[in-house]
């Protein structure tokens, strides 16, 4: 494993010091003598190389005060078949991850719904890894996915570092949900049925294995106990005297899972059905220019109570880019994450987040950030009210 991280930065340096001697991306010789996988001036591969750090800390209430660090490095490399001399629509994408450092909400904060979503511990892993095929307007992708890149998106919410914003903590607690950092084997389809409304749908393992068991996520284990996860979702995009908005609206479905005994072997069900419906939408309330506007975002998400303690799920927020700048190298951002349960032990969580982010240069940004979360419910016991903050910077290499 270790060996593919090495290579794929190997790659990316031989890419970035052939661009700075402004030389033919990959103009290896044996390929360009005599093989059609060197196209001129033609980029045959695309990678990126990210880093995201958060320095964390509790101030007040929640398990106890004190401060952490934790940190992601993402290594990632595309290329699309006809750039190969192969078919023409194709694309295949692999995402290496490593986390790494402390666990804040679990050692700090006693949150619920996480309160940074580079929240991992410690591994080395491969997140996706699949094939993409487009014709036409229709889109479908197999193989390891994040369901939460296509599904469950807000695109104001997307600079927050609450996990909820990501996506509502209802649908990643009540059902095995392929998202960081454990995805899963799965196939997806998107249909672009006019400019405004496009629908897709997503059929993926019930379970992904854990690290435990699978320690770089390439030990894939597919089995009628595990179940499955069915995804739908329906995308409008709307425009009104130039001012775009967007409203998401699906529902997902879990035929069964059982937990098997290590000890035993016999298998014990946790559930039979389980299911749910959300609702995310995206507003642009004003805009100066492209890059700067105000924009405001809405979740909501709903499961049966029988089935599910976590039973219906409420956020939303406002984003400013482009507070200080004309190019929108800066955001200021306040949105709400209200986590509701069916029953007398917990107490419904809500978590209140601000943060500003600046780009400082055009690969380097920091971004404070404060949550004030009231009745941590992750523990299993009553904590008095947190207040966590962080300073997240990130780097693109």
């Amino acid at each position: 494993m270790k060996r593919i991280f090495i290579l794929l930065a190997f790659l990316s340096i031989i890419q970035y010091k052939m661009n700075a001697q402004q030389q033919t991306p990959f103009n290896i010789p044996f390929l360009k003598a005599d093989s059609s996988l060197y196209l001129s001036g033609t980029n045959l591969f695309t990678q990126e190389a990210s880093y995201i750090g958060d320095f964390a800390g509790n101030l007040t209430g929640g398990k106890k005060t004190g401060t952490v660090y934790l940190g992601i490095a993402n290594i990632k490399l595309s290329f699309d078949t006809k750039n190969i001399g192969l078919w023409e629509g194709g694309e295949f994408f692999v995402n290496g991850a490593c986390t790494h450092g402390a666990t804040p909400s679990e050692k700090l904060l006693g949150d619920f719904q996480v309160a940074s979503n580079i929240e991992a511990g410690d591994h080395i892993f491969i997140q996706e890894l699949w094939y993409k095929h487009s014709i036409d307007k229709t889109e479908i992708t197999i193989g390891l996915q994040d369901i939460n890149t296509q599904f469950v998106t807000s695109e104001f919410a997307s600079s927050f570092i609450n996990s909820s914003f990501g996506i509502p903590s209802l649908i990643s607690d009540n059902v095995p949900v392929p998202i960081f950092p454990l995805t899963a084997l799965g196939i997806t389809g998107k249909v672009q049925l006019n400019e405004s409304l496009s629908i897709q749908a997503a059929l993926f393992d019930g379970m992904p294995e854990n690290f435990e068991n699978n320690q770089y996520n390439l030990d894939w284990n597919v089995n009628k106990n595990n179940g499955a996860l069915i995804f739908t979702e329906l995308q409008l995009t709307t425009n009104i005297g130039g001012i775009s908005g967007t409203i998401k609206t699906g529902g997902y479905y879990h035929t069964r899972l059982d937990e098997v005994d290590k000890n035993t072997g016999s298998a014990e069900t946790i559930f039979n059905e389980n299911y749910g419906f959300y609702l995310i939408t995206d507003q642009t309330l004003w805009k100066r220019n492209e890059n700067c506007r105000i924009g405001l975002f809405a979740q909501f998400a709903v499961s049966p109570g029988g089935l599910n303690m976590h039973n219906h799920y409420l956020g939303g927020g406002i984003d400013y880019q482009g507070v200080f700048t004309q190019n929108g190298d800066d955001a200021l951002g306040l949105a709400f994450a209200n986590a509701c349960f069916n029953c007398d032990e917990m107490k419904n969580e809500t978590t209140i987040e601000l943060f500003y982010k600046s780009t400082i240069t055009e690969k380097f940004f920091i971004q404070p950030d404060i949550q004030y979360i009231i009745n941590p419910a992750g523990a299993g016991d009553k904590l008095n009210n947190a207040l966590a903050v962080f300073m997240r910077f990130g780097i693109n290499f």
